[in-house]
Protein backbone atom coordinates (compact mmCIF):
# COMPACT_ATOMS: atom_id res chain seq x y z
CA UNK A 1 0.00 0.00 0.00
CA UNK A 2 2.79 2.43 0.90
CA UNK A 3 4.26 2.20 -2.60
CA UNK A 4 0.89 3.07 -4.12
CA UNK A 5 0.40 6.07 -1.83
CA UNK A 6 3.89 7.37 -2.59
CA UNK A 7 3.33 6.96 -6.33
CA UNK A 8 0.02 8.84 -6.08
CA UNK A 9 1.74 11.62 -4.12
CA UNK A 10 4.54 11.83 -6.71
CA UNK A 11 1.94 11.97 -9.48
CA UNK A 12 0.22 14.84 -7.70
CA UNK A 13 3.52 16.68 -7.28
CA UNK A 14 4.24 16.40 -11.01
CA UNK A 15 0.75 17.57 -11.91
CA UNK A 16 0.99 20.45 -9.45
CA UNK A 17 4.28 21.60 -10.97
CA UNK A 18 3.64 20.93 -14.66
CA UNK A 19 2.32 24.44 -15.41
CA UNK A 20 5.27 26.21 -13.76
CA UNK A 21 7.34 26.53 -16.98
CA UNK A 22 4.45 28.51 -18.49
CA UNK A 23 5.51 31.47 -16.33
CA UNK A 24 8.74 31.71 -18.33
CA UNK A 25 7.32 31.68 -21.87
CA UNK A 26 7.66 34.94 -23.80
CA UNK A 27 5.79 36.48 -26.69
CA UNK A 28 2.91 33.99 -26.54
CA UNK A 29 -0.73 34.74 -25.76
CA UNK A 30 -2.91 32.38 -23.74
CA UNK A 31 -4.19 30.63 -26.88
CA UNK A 32 -0.67 30.05 -28.21
CA UNK A 33 0.73 28.57 -24.99
CA UNK A 34 -2.16 26.31 -24.11
CA UNK A 35 -3.12 25.40 -27.66
CA UNK A 36 0.43 24.19 -28.31
CA UNK A 37 0.55 22.50 -24.90
CA UNK A 38 -2.57 20.41 -25.51
CA UNK A 39 -1.41 19.51 -29.03
CA UNK A 40 1.95 18.21 -27.74
CA UNK A 41 0.53 16.77 -24.53
CA UNK A 42 -2.39 14.83 -25.96
CA UNK A 43 -1.65 14.14 -29.60
CA UNK A 44 2.15 13.88 -29.82
CA UNK A 45 3.63 12.69 -26.50
CA UNK A 46 1.30 9.63 -26.24
CA UNK A 47 2.34 8.29 -29.65
CA UNK A 48 6.04 8.87 -28.95
CA UNK A 49 5.67 7.11 -25.59
CA UNK A 50 3.88 4.15 -27.17
CA UNK A 51 6.52 3.78 -29.85
CA UNK A 52 9.43 4.00 -27.40
CA UNK A 53 8.16 2.23 -24.28
CA UNK A 54 5.48 -0.28 -25.24
CA UNK A 55 5.66 -3.72 -26.84
CA UNK A 56 2.93 -4.32 -29.43
CA UNK A 57 0.74 -1.24 -28.92
CA UNK A 58 -1.50 -2.07 -31.87
CA UNK A 59 -1.94 -5.66 -30.66
CA UNK A 60 -2.88 -4.43 -27.17
CA UNK A 61 -5.55 -2.08 -28.48
CA UNK A 62 -6.84 -4.71 -30.91
CA UNK A 63 -7.32 -7.12 -27.98
CA UNK A 64 -9.63 -4.70 -26.14
CA UNK A 65 -13.34 -5.24 -26.94
CA UNK A 66 -14.86 -2.45 -28.99
CA UNK A 67 -17.51 -1.69 -26.36
CA UNK A 68 -14.80 -1.07 -23.74
CA UNK A 69 -12.83 1.18 -26.09
CA UNK A 70 -16.05 3.03 -26.93
CA UNK A 71 -16.78 3.62 -23.22
CA UNK A 72 -13.23 4.84 -22.67
CA UNK A 73 -13.33 7.10 -25.72
CA UNK A 74 -16.69 8.62 -24.77
CA UNK A 75 -15.62 9.24 -21.16
CA UNK A 76 -12.32 10.71 -22.35
CA UNK A 77 -14.08 13.13 -24.70
CA UNK A 78 -16.26 14.23 -21.77
CA UNK A 79 -13.07 14.80 -19.78
CA UNK A 80 -11.66 16.97 -22.58
CA UNK A 81 -14.86 19.02 -22.75
CA UNK A 82 -14.80 19.37 -18.95
CA UNK A 83 -11.28 20.81 -19.06
CA UNK A 84 -12.41 23.33 -21.68
CA UNK A 85 -15.40 24.35 -19.56
CA UNK A 86 -13.12 24.92 -16.58
CA UNK A 87 -11.10 27.39 -18.63
CA UNK A 88 -14.34 29.10 -19.61
CA UNK A 89 -15.52 29.29 -15.99
CA UNK A 90 -12.39 31.21 -15.01
CA UNK A 91 -13.51 34.04 -17.33
CA UNK A 92 -16.67 34.39 -15.24
CA UNK A 93 -15.58 33.80 -11.63
CA UNK A 94 -11.79 34.01 -11.58
CA UNK A 95 -9.06 31.43 -11.14
CA UNK A 96 -9.34 30.81 -7.39
CA UNK A 97 -13.06 30.09 -7.14
CA UNK A 98 -13.14 28.37 -10.54
CA UNK A 99 -10.23 26.10 -9.63
CA UNK A 100 -11.72 25.21 -6.23
CA UNK A 101 -15.18 24.40 -7.58
CA UNK A 102 -13.77 22.42 -10.50
CA UNK A 103 -11.26 20.37 -8.48
CA UNK A 104 -13.74 19.94 -5.61
CA UNK A 105 -16.26 18.42 -7.99
CA UNK A 106 -13.56 16.27 -9.63
CA UNK A 107 -12.39 14.89 -6.27
CA UNK A 108 -15.89 14.19 -4.94
CA UNK A 109 -17.44 12.57 -8.01
CA UNK A 110 -14.26 11.23 -9.64
CA UNK A 111 -13.23 9.44 -6.45
CA UNK A 112 -16.62 7.75 -6.09
CA UNK A 113 -17.17 6.82 -9.77
CA UNK A 114 -14.88 3.75 -9.68
CA UNK A 115 -17.17 2.19 -7.07
CA UNK A 116 -19.88 2.13 -9.76
CA UNK A 117 -17.59 0.02 -11.94
CA UNK A 118 -15.86 -2.11 -9.31
CA UNK A 119 -18.47 -2.29 -6.54
CA UNK A 120 -18.41 -0.95 -2.98
CA UNK A 121 -15.69 -2.03 -0.55
CA UNK A 122 -16.51 -3.13 3.05
CA UNK A 123 -18.52 -0.50 4.91
CA UNK A 124 -15.69 0.48 7.28
CA UNK A 125 -13.35 1.06 4.34
CA UNK A 126 -15.97 2.98 2.35
CA UNK A 127 -16.97 5.24 5.27
CA UNK A 128 -13.34 6.04 6.17
CA UNK A 129 -12.50 6.93 2.57
CA UNK A 130 -15.68 9.01 2.32
CA UNK A 131 -14.80 10.95 5.49
CA UNK A 132 -11.33 11.62 4.06
CA UNK A 133 -12.81 12.92 0.80
CA UNK A 134 -15.15 15.24 2.68
CA UNK A 135 -12.24 16.60 4.76
CA UNK A 136 -10.32 17.23 1.53
CA UNK A 137 -13.32 19.09 0.11
CA UNK A 138 -13.40 21.36 3.17
CA UNK A 139 -9.78 22.16 2.46
CA UNK A 140 -10.44 22.87 -1.23
CA UNK A 141 -13.31 25.21 -0.37
CA UNK A 142 -11.14 26.98 2.22
CA UNK A 143 -8.54 27.52 -0.51
CA UNK A 144 -11.26 28.95 -2.73
CA UNK A 145 -12.19 31.40 0.01
CA UNK A 146 -8.51 32.30 0.41
CA UNK A 147 -8.30 33.00 -3.30
CA UNK A 148 -11.35 35.25 -3.23
CA UNK A 149 -9.92 37.21 -0.28
CA UNK A 150 -6.59 37.52 -2.07
CA UNK A 151 -8.30 38.91 -5.15
CA UNK A 152 -10.09 41.43 -2.94
CA UNK A 153 -6.83 42.39 -1.19
CA UNK A 154 -5.06 42.88 -4.50
CA UNK A 155 -8.09 44.66 -6.01
CA UNK A 156 -7.57 42.43 -9.03
CA UNK A 157 -11.07 42.98 -10.34
CA UNK A 158 -11.91 46.67 -10.64
CA UNK A 159 -15.56 45.80 -11.12
CA UNK A 160 -17.54 43.32 -9.07
CA UNK A 161 -19.04 40.40 -10.88
CA UNK A 162 -22.73 40.61 -11.61
CA UNK A 163 -24.89 37.99 -9.93
CA UNK A 164 -25.86 36.42 -13.24
CA UNK A 165 -22.23 36.13 -14.35
CA UNK A 166 -21.20 34.62 -11.03
CA UNK A 167 -24.04 32.08 -11.16
CA UNK A 168 -23.20 31.20 -14.77
CA UNK A 169 -19.54 30.71 -13.86
CA UNK A 170 -20.40 28.47 -10.91
CA UNK A 171 -22.61 26.26 -13.08
CA UNK A 172 -19.92 26.04 -15.77
CA UNK A 173 -17.19 25.17 -13.23
CA UNK A 174 -19.28 22.47 -11.54
CA UNK A 175 -20.49 21.12 -14.88
CA UNK A 176 -16.91 21.01 -16.15
CA UNK A 177 -15.87 19.16 -13.00
CA UNK A 178 -18.62 16.57 -13.50
CA UNK A 179 -17.59 15.96 -17.12
CA UNK A 180 -13.88 15.86 -16.22
CA UNK A 181 -14.51 12.85 -13.98
CA UNK A 182 -14.71 10.89 -17.22
CA UNK A 183 -10.94 10.53 -16.73
CA UNK A 184 -11.51 8.44 -13.61
CA UNK A 185 -14.25 6.34 -15.22
CA UNK A 186 -12.20 5.65 -18.35
CA UNK A 187 -9.29 4.43 -16.23
CA UNK A 188 -11.51 2.21 -14.10
CA UNK A 189 -13.39 0.61 -16.99
CA UNK A 190 -10.43 0.11 -19.32
CA UNK A 191 -7.57 -0.85 -17.06
CA UNK A 192 -8.37 -4.53 -16.27
CA UNK A 193 -8.69 -5.62 -19.90
CA UNK A 194 -5.80 -3.48 -21.13
CA UNK A 195 -3.65 -4.86 -18.32
CA UNK A 196 -4.26 -8.44 -19.48
CA UNK A 197 -3.52 -7.54 -23.10
CA UNK A 198 -0.37 -5.66 -22.10
CA UNK A 199 0.90 -8.57 -20.03
CA UNK A 200 0.26 -10.98 -22.89
CA UNK A 201 2.44 -8.73 -25.07
CA UNK A 202 5.30 -9.10 -22.58
CA UNK A 203 5.20 -5.61 -21.05
CA UNK A 204 6.10 -4.64 -17.50
CA UNK A 205 3.20 -3.91 -15.13
CA UNK A 206 3.57 -0.14 -15.32
CA UNK A 207 3.13 -0.17 -19.11
CA UNK A 208 -0.58 -0.84 -18.56
CA UNK A 209 -0.85 2.66 -17.10
CA UNK A 210 0.85 4.07 -20.20
CA UNK A 211 -1.55 2.21 -22.53
CA UNK A 212 -4.62 3.43 -20.63
CA UNK A 213 -3.43 7.03 -20.60
CA UNK A 214 -2.65 6.95 -24.32
CA UNK A 215 -6.29 6.10 -25.06
CA UNK A 216 -7.62 8.73 -22.63
CA UNK A 217 -5.30 11.51 -23.77
CA UNK A 218 -5.73 11.01 -27.51
CA UNK A 219 -9.54 10.82 -27.29
CA UNK A 220 -9.76 13.67 -24.80
CA UNK A 221 -7.32 15.77 -26.80
CA UNK A 222 -9.47 15.87 -29.94
CA UNK A 223 -12.15 18.30 -28.66
CA UNK A 224 -9.55 20.42 -26.83
CA UNK A 225 -7.39 20.76 -29.95
CA UNK A 226 -10.41 21.71 -32.07
CA UNK A 227 -11.39 24.30 -29.46
CA UNK A 228 -7.96 25.96 -29.42
CA UNK A 229 -7.70 25.94 -33.20
CA UNK A 230 -10.99 27.85 -33.20
CA UNK A 231 -9.75 30.26 -30.49
CA UNK A 232 -6.48 30.93 -32.33
CA UNK A 233 -8.40 31.82 -35.48
CA UNK A 234 -11.13 33.77 -33.69
CA UNK A 235 -8.67 35.92 -31.73
CA UNK A 236 -6.19 36.14 -34.64
CA UNK A 237 -3.27 34.81 -32.59
CA UNK A 238 -1.55 32.65 -35.22
CA UNK A 239 0.95 35.44 -35.85
CA UNK A 240 2.16 35.22 -32.24
CA UNK A 241 3.93 31.98 -33.18
CA UNK A 242 6.38 34.08 -35.23
CA UNK A 243 8.12 35.35 -32.08
CA UNK A 244 11.90 35.00 -31.74
CA UNK A 245 11.20 33.09 -28.53
CA UNK A 246 9.49 30.23 -30.39
CA UNK A 247 12.29 27.69 -29.76
CA UNK A 248 12.59 28.23 -25.98
CA UNK A 249 8.78 28.40 -25.70
CA UNK A 250 8.34 25.05 -27.46
CA UNK A 251 10.95 23.51 -25.13
CA UNK A 252 9.22 24.86 -22.01
CA UNK A 253 5.79 23.75 -23.22
CA UNK A 254 7.16 20.30 -24.11
CA UNK A 255 8.46 19.97 -20.54
CA UNK A 256 4.97 20.86 -19.33
CA UNK A 257 3.49 18.18 -21.58
CA UNK A 258 5.89 15.46 -20.40
CA UNK A 259 5.29 16.32 -16.73
CA UNK A 260 1.53 16.23 -17.20
CA UNK A 261 1.51 12.94 -19.10
CA UNK A 262 3.96 11.30 -16.69
CA UNK A 263 1.78 12.40 -13.77
CA UNK A 264 -1.23 10.61 -15.23
CA UNK A 265 0.77 7.43 -15.87
CA UNK A 266 2.03 7.45 -12.28
CA UNK A 267 -1.54 7.93 -11.03
CA UNK A 268 -2.80 4.96 -13.03
CA UNK A 269 0.06 2.75 -11.79
CA UNK A 270 -0.54 3.97 -8.22
CA UNK A 271 -4.21 3.01 -8.51
CA UNK A 272 -3.13 -0.52 -9.49
CA UNK A 273 -0.69 -0.76 -6.58
CA UNK A 274 -3.30 0.46 -4.09
CA UNK A 275 -5.49 -2.59 -4.62
CA UNK A 276 -9.27 -2.98 -4.77
CA UNK A 277 -10.07 0.64 -3.83
CA UNK A 278 -7.04 1.98 -5.67
CA UNK A 279 -8.86 4.01 -8.31
CA UNK A 280 -10.78 5.94 -5.66
CA UNK A 281 -7.91 6.35 -3.21
CA UNK A 282 -5.32 7.12 -5.89
CA UNK A 283 -7.56 9.65 -7.62
CA UNK A 284 -8.31 11.52 -4.38
CA UNK A 285 -4.64 11.65 -3.33
CA UNK A 286 -3.52 12.54 -6.86
CA UNK A 287 -5.81 15.56 -7.22
CA UNK A 288 -5.43 16.73 -3.63
CA UNK A 289 -1.62 16.74 -3.74
CA UNK A 290 -1.82 18.49 -7.12
CA UNK A 291 -3.83 21.36 -5.61
CA UNK A 292 -1.54 21.58 -2.57
CA UNK A 293 1.64 21.67 -4.67
CA UNK A 294 0.16 24.24 -7.07
CA UNK A 295 -0.69 26.47 -4.11
CA UNK A 296 2.74 26.04 -2.52
CA UNK A 297 4.49 26.83 -5.80
CA UNK A 298 2.35 29.96 -5.98
CA UNK A 299 3.50 30.95 -2.51
CA UNK A 300 7.16 30.39 -3.39
CA UNK A 301 6.87 32.40 -6.62
CA UNK A 302 5.33 35.38 -4.81
CA UNK A 303 1.70 35.07 -5.88
CA UNK A 304 0.50 35.55 -2.29
CA UNK A 305 2.87 38.38 -1.29
CA UNK A 306 0.10 40.99 -1.41
CA UNK A 307 -2.55 38.82 0.23
CA UNK A 308 -3.81 39.87 3.67
CA UNK A 309 -3.68 37.89 6.89
CA UNK A 310 -7.26 36.63 6.48
CA UNK A 311 -6.55 35.16 3.05
CA UNK A 312 -3.41 33.42 4.30
CA UNK A 313 -5.25 31.95 7.30
CA UNK A 314 -7.81 30.34 4.99
CA UNK A 315 -5.01 29.20 2.68
CA UNK A 316 -3.03 27.45 5.43
CA UNK A 317 -6.18 26.00 6.97
CA UNK A 318 -7.17 24.63 3.59
CA UNK A 319 -3.77 23.00 3.09
CA UNK A 320 -3.98 21.46 6.57
CA UNK A 321 -7.44 20.00 5.91
CA UNK A 322 -6.28 18.59 2.58
CA UNK A 323 -3.27 16.88 4.15
CA UNK A 324 -5.41 15.44 6.95
CA UNK A 325 -7.95 14.24 4.40
CA UNK A 326 -5.27 12.44 2.36
CA UNK A 327 -4.02 10.69 5.51
CA UNK A 328 -7.57 9.54 6.34
CA UNK A 329 -8.08 8.27 2.77
CA UNK A 330 -4.79 6.35 2.91
CA UNK A 331 -5.77 4.83 6.26
CA UNK A 332 -9.13 3.83 4.81
CA UNK A 333 -7.37 2.03 1.97
CA UNK A 334 -5.17 0.30 4.54
CA UNK A 335 -8.25 -1.14 6.23
CA UNK A 336 -8.95 -3.09 3.04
Amino acid sequence: MLEGVLLAVLAGVLLGLYALPEKFTKGFKFENTWGLFFLINMLIVPFIAMAMLMNGPSEILAAVPSDVLLKMAFASVLWGIGVMLWGKAINYIGLSLGFSLFIGTVILIGSLLPFMVEGLPPSNVFMTILVGILVVLIGVMANGKAGLLRQKDEKAGQESLEGSSMLTGIFIAVGGGVLATGFSYANAVGRPIIHHASQMAGNAEWVTALAVMCVIYVCGGIPITIYFLYQLSKNKQWTSFRTSHLGPNVLLISIMAVFNFAASILFAFAAFKLGSSGNTVGYAIFNTVCVAVAILSGIFTGEWNRAGAGAKKFLYAGLAFMIIGVVIIALGNGLA
